[in-house]
């Protein structure tokens, strides 16, 4: 990978983990402190209006983004087209919700949440209005003013839930606190981005791009139902509570795995588009990406697994012990979302949205399966479901991408493996304390200590090439600050 290419490149890691951190982990961090003030039923209300936003957003999208950022050669024409089309699809999509939260209110037997839906809602048509500067940005693996506006949205939002949960409003805290969120995060971007909309649409721009992208919208919107269709299903058959506690869980997962997937999707789908025309460099960079990737999320992922429980009653409380169980299940799941991010980004920078589609289906028919037996026998066999869906989608998922760069699943498994291993042993050492009898305001911290320098030991002594890699972005990162 020449200099060029790379210094942009960790420029476009290091301020994408800093956004993430600016805008998922300082929602977390409010997000403990809510925990404290709301109850667990509260948080399952919130919960149930986490897909329709989710699958609403896929559609608004309708993979325009994704497109845009492959296209080599951009127009102007083209960012008016998508801006366009966005606005008015969401705005069809925020009254579609409007007039149906009745129904929604009696399905999931919650009257609150005729308003609810009706007030998050607006979401749709705020996001709408941020998509094209968003999509500037990371075409240009510009992360750093993107990291400005989710630090500043963050906080801000964070305040603003605080504030009305100390008030005794409830849910309502975590409504204001999503709206308000999005509200200066689109508000931002359009400050920093210097693109306006005029008034022009092309047709042909739009069926170039929606050939492409329409294939993307509809993986994604089985994707994003798969993804949050736990909220549907614990929320229709379970109680309210448990959907809490579900998603406090899932919360907590997404601070490390949906986060690394977010990055590694983020950067290295611009960063591999810019030389889809290179087969041995793709491939080479590629393979880079995925031995990287791994060693952080195996390290992260199974470490968190093992301290899960004095993690969860620290930080918010014996009230969400119940999610400690869920916790631990959905790490080994959520360990294999950016390596399925990796190998899908080939697909998409390659052209073949259809094969990205098809993979997709296949997935989800697979997934049911899982699903109705979680119905009959429980939430948490539904969640080991979900692991042995992850096990099987990232074979599919890199049987394809295997033809397309001649690198296959055996190869990557070999290149893994060892940090696979290392990780393992490491998480196996730090659960093994979490049985020592002592406080568990001591516990943490040797956990997490142990872990840290088990690791750095073990990997000091093998010497790795990705563990060099990875201390070397560390300190040329830090050398540049």
């Amino acid at each position: 990978m020449p200099e060029s290419l790379k210094d942009k490149t960790i420029r476009g890691v290091g301020w994408s983990f800093v956004d993430n951190i600016a805008s998922s982990g300082i929602t977390f961090l409010v997000g403990l402190v809510l925990a404290r003030l709301l109850t667990p039923s509260e948080y399952g209300v919130m919960a149930i209006i986490t897909i329709l936003v989710a699958v609403s957003n896929s559609i608004i999208d309708s993979g325009f983004s994704n497109a845009l950022i492959r296209k080599v050669r951009i127009e102007r024409m083209d960012y008016n087209t998508v801006f366009y089309f966005n606005l008015l699809v969401s705005i069809v999509l925020y009254l579609t919700l409007f007039f149906a939260s009745p129904a929604i209110s009696s399905f999931f037997k919650e009257p609150i949440l005729i308003e609810v839906v009706r007030v998050v809602g607006f979401v749709l048509i705020i996001n709408a209005l941020g998509l094209i500067p968003r999509t500037i940005f990371v075409r240009d693996i510009n992360f750093k003013r993107q990291t400005k506006v989710s630090l500043i949205s963050s906080i801000c939002s964070g305040t603003v839930g605080i504030g009305m949960a100390v008030s005794g409003m409830g849910v309502w805290s975590l409504v204001g606190q999503q709206l308000s969120r999005q509200l200066l995060n689109t508000l931002f971007l359009w400050i920093y981005c210097h693109w306006r909309p005029i008034w022009e649409f092309s047709m042909q721009s739009f069926k170039e791009l929606f050939d492409f992208g329409s294939k993307l919208l509809l993986s994604g919107l089985l994707d994003t139902i798969y993804k949050n269709i736990y909220y549907i299903i614990i929320g229709r058959f379970y109680t309210s509570a448990q959907l809490g506690q579900y998603t406090r869980a899932e919360q907590f997962n997404t601070i490390f795995s949906s986060n690394l997937t977010s990055i590694i999707q983020r950067v290295s789908y611009p960063v591999l588009s810019s030389i889809q025309e290179n087969p041995e460099r793709l491939r080479e960079a590629y393979r880079q990406v995925i031995k990287i990737t791994m060693l952080v999320t195996f390290a992260c992922m199974l470490g968190l697994a093992a301290v899960a429980k004095p993690l969860i009653i620290i930080l918010i409380g014996e009230k969400w012990v119940q999610a400690v169980y869920f916790l631990q299940i959905i790490c080994f799941s959520g360990m294999l979302y950016p390596l399925h991010a990796i190998n899908l980004n080939i697909l998409q920078v390659k052209g073949r949205s259809d094969l990205f589609l098809k993979l997709e289906i296949i997935k989800k028919i697979i997934a049911i399966c899982f699903i109705v037996i979680g119905i009959l026998y429980g939430i948490e066999c539904m969640l080991w479901g979900s692991v042995c869906t992850s096990f099987i989608a990232y074979f599919l998922n890199s049987y394809y991408s295997a033809d397309l760069i001649h690198y296959p699943a055996r190869k990557q498994i070999k290149d893994i493996l060892p940090t696979f291993m290392v990780s393992s042993i490491v998480a196996a050492v730090m659960w093994g304390i979490s049985f020592w009898s002592i406080s568990l305001y001591i516990l943490l911290p040797i956990q997490i200590l142990v872990g840290i320098l088990l690791t750095v030991f073990i990997y000091e002594r093998l010497q790795l090439v990705e563990y060099l890699e990875v201390k070397q972005l560390v300190l040329f990162t830090l050398k540049r600050k």
